[in-house]
């Protein structure tokens, strides 16, 4: 903790500022990442019915998430448990039973999500787009 603060205090202010937004541990970092980890066209749709349903089977979110193929649920499920906002529970039996749900990092996710969907409520669309 020491070497920490004497390393900060050799840093020039300005540059620390700056790299408080865009630094390699910045704002800007930690918001992108979390951006890449619910980009797809069916993550959303996921993180919003396992946040409805606490546990579900893929069968049921095959159901109530329209057109979502059994291949790119398998895929999205599967990127969101390596990201760390979806737990797989397998439980042995058979036939096999697995189930999904949010874990606490998941959880702790939806509330950024429910403020992302009130902004927009807030700001509707507009065309701003520039004629060219």
């Amino acid at each position: 903790m020491m070497s920490e603060a004497i390393t900060h205090l050799k840093v020039p202010m300005e540059r620390e500022e700056k790299d408080v937004c865009l630094g390699p541990d910045g704002s800007v970092a930690h918001v992108a990442r979390v951006l890449r980890m619910i980009s797809g066209r069916w993550k959303l749709p996921i993180l919003f019915r396992l946040f409805a349903e606490p546990s579900m089977r893929s069968s049921q979110l095959l159901r109530d998430i329209p057109n979502i193929s059994q291949k790119m649920l398998t895929q999205h499920l599967r990127e969101l448990e390596n990201d760390g906002l979806v737990v797989r529970r397998d439980f042995g039996e058979q036939p096999p039973r697995v189930e999904y749900g949010l874990n606490d990092s998941g959880r702790s996710l939806m509330p950024v999500l429910m403020s992302a969907r009130e902004f927009s409520r807030l700001h509707p669309e507009r065309n701003t787009r520039l004629s060219g």
